[in-house]
């Protein structure tokens, strides 16, 4: 509204000014202007800011050395939500400018529209774990689901969205919450079953001291998530085997399994990943990942929502050095210059087409093309360079 000259009731404002070269100090400007006019040298005393879904007026203390306050044209407390022209003063030399804190969020502001936004991100939750539960056959008529919860942002939303799930499923199915305590110094050990006992849902605390085999083992500074992954996965899987548990769900989101992708193509040379359901390499197990189409930031902002008690791990994940992490660094900084990029690499992963690849196990590329009586090719000859009959007529012109 600010290029309508509009300005605040009882004030005095000075002339309004559209063309910067007939600028004076004491007039008011637009917005735009700000940027060549501080090139110019002239120093601001007021700013814009939002509050309630509108503008108002914001006071910004700057030093007057050189310069002089004009008027005051009303501040943070302007009762007024319209907002007045910027008021500028001519500063030689220019001091420095201070910036107005950025506004907060509609929803920080406004109770209703935080509340919207929670029950928003609740229900996209919710549909998207169903959606990857119906596409890859993750839970059936009564599965026994084990829920491996960690104390970490991911497990929570795991077990919270499956709960919720739960109660109108159609098909009825148990859901038991396990936790494994590898013994980890300082690790407060009530969190979870308080927390779990307030649910009401069967828990079982698992005590295997997998921290001193991984501090003995692995060298003060080298990366100790593959030992200790290997540790509790042993120690699930056999607490699954013995309690008849036919699905296990963990909590990797989508966000994990690109992070996974670029891992094993990166220091592995392969296409392969993080699959949303996967069999046991010793057959006996059903590993379901129902968070395989929710975004992390999604499950951050849901954690805190619900205020999910987070137990921080100090074994593997304050470890600045780990491989996986300089890959999500990398992640974050694609998903900040293009945004939706991530997304697209998640569609990629359902989207292979092995014919476009060069994998002879996936795609019989022999077949190809290839006439009925023409023979399979000879890799030795191939590999030696020289055609099969080349030592009984050496003259014979080669192609």
């Amino acid at each position: 509204r600010a290029n309508q000259g509009w300005h605040p009731p009882g004030r005095s404002s000075g002339r309004f000014v559209r063309n910067l070269q007939a600028f004076q100090p004491g007039d008011a400007v637009l917005q735009l202007q700000l940027a060549p006019l501080q090139a110019l040298g002239f120093q601001f005393i007021l700013a814009v800011g939002r509050h309630a879904g509108d503008l108002f007026i914001q006071q910004a203390v700057l030093s007057a050395q050189g310069g002089e306050v004009l008027d005051d044209l009303g501040g943070a407390g302007n009762s007024d939500p319209r907002p007045g022209p910027l008021r500028a003063v001519r500063m030689e030399p220019m001091s420095a400018v201070i910036s107005l804190p950025d506004p907060l969020p509609r929803a920080a502001r406004d109770p209703r529209v935080a509340e919207r936004e929670q029950h928003k991100l609740a229900k996209r939750l919710r549909r998207q774990v169903g959606e990857a539960i119906a596409d890859f056959g993750m839970i059936e008529a009564g599965d026994k689901v084990m829920v491996c919860l960690s104390g970490g942002k991911d497990s929570y939303t795991l077990l919270d969205v499956l709960l919720q799930l739960q109660k109108k499923a159609p098909v009825p199915f148990e859901l038991v919450a396990v936790n494994l305590d590898q013994k980890q110094p300082g690790f407060p050990e009530h969190i979870l079953p308080e927390y779990l006992a307030g649910l009401g849902v069967p828990y079982h605390i698992i005590e295997q001291d997998t921290y001193s085999v991984v501090s003995r083992v692995i060298p003060e500074g080298k990366t100790m998530c593959s030992l200790c992954s290997r540790l509790r996965r042993g120690a699930l899987y056999n607490y699954a085997e013995i309690h008849g548990f036919t699905k296990i769900a963990l909590g990797h989101h989508r966000d994990d399994m690109v992070a996974t992708f670029f891992m094993n193509l990166f220091h592995h040379a392969k296409l392969s990943g993080m699959p949303p359901k996967l069999r046991s390499d010793d057959g006996k197990h059903v590993v379901i990942r129902p968070l395989a189409y929710v975004r992390e930031s999604d499950i951050v902002d849901y954690a805190q929502v619900r205020q999910f008690p987070i137990i921080p791990c100090n074994l593997c994940g304050s470890q600045e050095n780990l491989q996986r992490r300089q890959v999500g660094l990398m992640l974050k900084q694609w998903e900040k210059d293009h945004p939706g990029r991530i997304e697209q690499i998640a569609r990629a992963m359902g989207e292979v087409r092995p014919s476009q690849l060069a994998d002879t196990t996936l795609f019989d590329f022999m077949a190809l093309g290839r006439r009925d009586d023409a023979p399979l090719p000879d890799a030795h000859a191939w590999l030696a360079g020289s055609p099969a009959d080349a030592d009984a007529d050496p003259e014979t012109p080669t192609v």
